[in-house]
């Protein structure tokens, strides 16, 4: 079998976040401590966190938007998800103001503030949250002036954390992987890496991913993952939120792009157990290499391995005379 270890290893020093890893939380800082220092805020018990995929330690590179999930324990009952998101646009507003071209920096969204940093070219989305009063949170109702949607952004954290100890680490960078896969099959359109990092999560949950190299459990969990996007496509079976019993993931994306994520996942998995069972680990490197495309720096991110041209081919050095498969060599790489 084809388990590639160190090209799987390269591959995932590829995706890493880079100098967004710096930036990112510098940016969430200047955003936490503005909301911080507002009176009324205050008054409401502000208290910012990072949540999102960076604080899950499964973004890629380039990291282009960091969330701070805001909670306000003490906000009355009669303040409104309108009211809460003017004052936080009056707050964000007067601290970033403008950019260099005369725009705002401080844009209103269905459910957040999001302040764009040119610098670090990345956006912070700031989301209030009030309390549910299970321990879990509310977050404006998209399109209404006050209807708040429950949630619950750092049980995920603690729960992709527990689920990467269970799995000896593989966890996580399997996730990295299949969002890396999901970019490069479908690029900017959706369904976006949540769906996809909570298709894999409900895969992980059920026992159905397995392996005992990082190569076994990326095709497996993309295999589970492909099945998932199926059933959810073919028969509308959901996929259900981990942290909120008997809730279900909620997704934007249109008729024709679920069917494209469909056949394209499904074909991808087809490709990486075939790539998983191939003896040449030329053919095996190039299959993984269109799997994961390119990097957010437009990168190459999976490796050939030594001795192999860009085209999966032996090179001509390592062809030994004689040899009547080429390459010659053991039926394992690794």
């Amino acid at each position: 079998m084809a388990h590639l270890k160190q090209q799987f290893k390269d591959a995932l020093s590829s995706i890493e976040p880079g100098d967004d890893k710096t930036n990112a939380p510098e940016a969430h800082r200047l955003v936490r401590d503005a909301l911080k220092a507002d009176s009324k805020l205050a008054e409401y018990g502000v208290s910012p966190i990072l949540i999102g995929s960076y604080k899950r330690n499964v973004s890629i590179r380039r990291i282009k938007d960091v969330d701070v999930f805001v909670r306000l324990p003490d906000v009355p009952s009669d303040v409104t998800s309108t009211d809460i998101l003017d004052r936080f646009f009056k707050v964000l507003h007067a601290e970033f103001g403008t950019d260099a071209d005369g725009h705002r920096r401080t844009k209103r969204q269905d459910r957040s503030l999001q302040v764009s940093f040119p610098e670090y070219d990345l956006y912070v989305d700031a989301v209030p949250a009030r309390p549910y009063g299970d321990g879990t949170w509310e977050i404006p109702q998209k399109g209404d002036e006050n209807e708040w949607v429950r949630t619950n952004p750092d049980g995920l954290t603690d729960l992709s954390s527990t689920m990467n100890a269970d799995h000896d680490e593989y966890y996580v960078p399997t996730i990295k992987l299949l969002r890396q896969t999901r970019r490069a099959l479908l690029g900017t359109k959706k369904p976006g890496g949540f769906f996809i990092e909570m298709a894999a999560y409900q895969a992980f949950a059920s026992g159905a991913v397995s392996g005992n190299y990082q190569a076994e459990y990326y095709v497996s969990a993309l295999r589970e993952v492909s099945k998932i996007i199926d059933n959810f496509v073919t028969y509308g079976i959901a996929v259900t939120d981990p942290t909120l019993p008997g809730h279900t993931i909620r997704i934007r994306a249109t008729d024709d792009e679920l069917d494209t994520a469909r056949t394209r996942f499904t074909d991808a998995a087809a490709s990486a157990e075939a790539a998983l069972d191939e003896e040449d680990a030329g053919k095996a490197a190039l299959a993984f290499r269109k799997l994961l495309g390119t990097n957010g720096d437009g990168d190459t991110v999976f490796p050939m391995p030594p001795g192999f041209n860009e085209d999966g081919s032996k090179k001509a050095s390592a062809i030994s005379p004689g040899a009547r498969v080429v390459p010659a060599g053991k039926r394992t790489f690794g």
